[in-house]
């Protein structure tokens, strides 16, 4: 009897954990799932998976932190394609079938692309449609990141600070706002006519720009 492969899904979103699970389970794997590092390390207790699918941006630890302890994993943006995500998932199973035993494979794509722009984020540069790079400070780059982790998805001020500062957050700190405007010059975006951050009143911002992470060179 063929062994069934065991994935384990680890997302904070409730929704996103559950439809990627129906789907795997539907295609003939076993699936567990976890909504953060705590969840995961019981999962991990009862043994090993074959493949982990990890959100980066997970409440309370870092999923970057999580995969290098794993020393395995993939991971991308989201949303996504479940199917191109079943196809991505069963391509790394096999390469994981020819591989010496106790050897390991982590895929991860380094590059982040939504509109004319490119994040590199292994090298932190964001580069335009013509490959200039454009420089962003420490905490610039870390709101872009949250942005294209949770593309199309509202957040509000509060997660926001949470997600870029952590425990520094102060949940009366409006900041934020300097931030986005700061990252929106960076983007060149029109805050009139956004292309790529809105501001939705009374609620937030949302990064209504596709994102697709793709492979950099040498990857």
């Amino acid at each position: 009897m063929d062994k069934i492969d065991h994935v384990l899904v680890i997302d904070d979103d409730r929704g996103i954990r559950e439809l990627v699970g129906d789907y795997l389970e539907k295609n003939g794997m076993r699936v567990s799932l976890a909504a953060n590092g705590r969840e995961m390390r019981q999962v991990l207790e009862g043994g090993a998976p074959d493949l982990i699918v990890l959100d980066l941006m997970l409440p309370g630890e870092d999923g970057l932190v999580l995969c290098r302890d794993l020393r395995a994993g993939k991971h991308r943006a989201t949303p996504f394609a479940v199917r191109e995500l079943l196809a991505r998932v069963r391509a790394v199973l096999r390469r994981t079938r020819m591989l010496p035993p106790g050897m390991q494979v982590t895929e991860t794509a380094n590059i982040l692309a939504f509109g004319d722009w490119r994040l590199d984020t292994t090298a932190r540069h964001l580069l335009d449609s013509e490959g200039t790079m454009v420089a962003l400070s420490g905490a610039e780059y870390r709101l872009l990141r949250v942005f294209l982790d949770h593309p199309q998805r509202v957040l509000t001020r509060d997660q926001l600070l949470n997600l870029t500062q952590g425990r520094q957050a102060d949940a009366f700190d409006r900041s934020i706002d300097l931030l986005v405007s700061r990252l929106r010059q960076r983007l060149r975006d029109v805050a009139r006519e956004p292309r790529y951050i809105k501001t939705l009143r009374s609620e937030g911002y949302v990064f209504s720009a596709a994102v697709t992470a793709v492979d950099g060179p040498g990857q």
